[in-house]
């Protein structure tokens, strides 16, 4: 795939982008049902082991479509999944509020997966493309991790506004209000600039998506960088869906939990915006982020009070910022052609270990509390901080 070759000015193009990717960011995570929809499903009386075969399917669906979903982007107009994905998501909230059962739930998380298979792969490759139109691709940390923290900031702003609506409205209120930020969402996402040329006829689907793995095998440094993605996001990504049962354990009253979550939010949030200074840290670096969030997450969540959630926010602010760096380590590895792809072949792997991790907790959970979980699912992440230790060491 090759980019145009016109020029914009560069502040001009970066406004343009950064602007609308910040909005998509904010809106598509102002959902007001983030901190109640596990208490939704509670409610309506499913299990912990149906609530996370809900998450798995959620999961599972990602699995089957996200490298599909990434040579797609690839082949055909980016900005047109972005806005068609949050077209999904409304569907499938309204459908949890209307008809609050274990099949309408599965139905929105099918739904919710897809939506987001659309939009992984291709939201990366569109902005580090449209930056470097411009020159700016050296830019391409800082611009995702404040959109990262723009998405967090709508995930706090939706838990700050979450605990009056729910009182005023219970379920039904949040839900419209979620389904109005998922058109909003879309609206927005119409507004991305994109410049790219039209597919050959030998350049379809398949091609691309075989060309894309291709560049994966041939390249061992491209390989490790595509692997470290899921390494360091998904694990924490998935403990974000039990944080409100962490809150609860710990004492905090129902009405309360989604301020203890925006507390936790408001960490991760703080690690995104440091992105950009951050980016100079080498591989030892990034392996004593993990190791000291890692075990910020075991210390703040085996306390079994309020207080414990501070350390959760500071491990949630750690796992944040090495998530930023872990994608920009693999966008400047990638060459144009299958960005998408490989962004997608990431976000597989990361689908692939949620689903595991979704598993590990229902069955340890079943046995232990939810700070035991936590704790112990922490462990992967020193795991991974020796590895990396070890690689640096290997390379001097």
């Amino acid at each position: 795939m090759t980019l145009t070759s016109a020029r914009v000015p560069a502040a001009v193009g970066e406004r343009r982008i950064t602007a609308t990717l910040y909005g998509y960011q904010f809106l598509d995570d102002f959902v007001l049902l983030y901190p109640v929809y596990a208490l939704l499903f509670a409610d309506a009386g499913l299990s912990l082991w149906q609530i996370s075969s809900l998450f798995a399917l959620w999961s599972l669906t990602g699995v089957l479509l996200e490298v599909p979903s990434g040579a797609w982007a690839d082949s055909v107009s980016r900005r047109l999944l972005l806005w068609i994905g949050p077209l999904l998501t409304a569907v499938g909230f309204a459908l949890w509020v209307i008809l609050p059962s274990y099949g309408a739930f599965a139905l929105g998380f099918v739904l919710w997966g897809a939506r987001g298979a659309l939009g992984s792969g291709a939201l990366e490759a569109l902005v580090y493309e449209e930056l470097d139109r411009i020159g700016a691709a050296g830019r391409y940390a800082r611009v995702m991790g404040r959109a990262h923290a723009a998405g967090l900031a709508g995930v706090m702003a939706a838990m700050a506004a979450a605990g009056p609506v729910f009182a005023w409205g219970g379920y039904p209120a949040v839900g419209t209000a979620s389904v109005l930020a998922c058109l909003l969402t879309a609206a927005t996402a119409t507004r991305f600039p994109e410049h790219r040329r039209p597919l050959a006829d030998d350049e379809r689907w398949a091609a691309v998506l075989k060309s894309g793995l291709s560049a994966a095998r041939r390249d061992r440094r491209l390989r490790a960088a595509v692997l470290l993605v899921p390494a360091v996001g998904a694990i924490w990504g998935s403990l974000d869906e039990y944080t409100p049962f962490l809150a609860r354990e710990t004492g905090v009253p129902d009405a309360f939990v989604p301020y203890a979550l925006l507390l936790i939010w408001a960490g991760a949030t703080v690690g995104g915006l440091f992105a950009g200074p951050a980016e100079c840290l080498g591989t030892r670096g990034l392996a004593a982020l993990l190791a000291g969030a890692a075990l910020a997450l075991a210390a703040g969540a085996l306390t079994g009070r309020p207080a414990g959630l501070l350390l959760v926010a500071v491990a949630f602010g750690g796992f944040q910022l090495a998530t930023v760096l872990a994608d920009a380590r693999m966008q400047h590895r990638i060459e144009d052609t299958g960005r998408a792809t490989l962004t997608s072949v990431a976000g597989l792997g990361t689908e692939v270990a949620t689903v595991a991790v979704y598993g590990a907790y229902a069955a340890i959970g079943s046995m232990a509390g939810h700070g035991t979980v936590f704790a112990v699912l922490s462990v992967p992440y020193l795991v991974t901080a020796l590895s990396l230790t070890v690689r640096a060491r290997t390379r001097e």
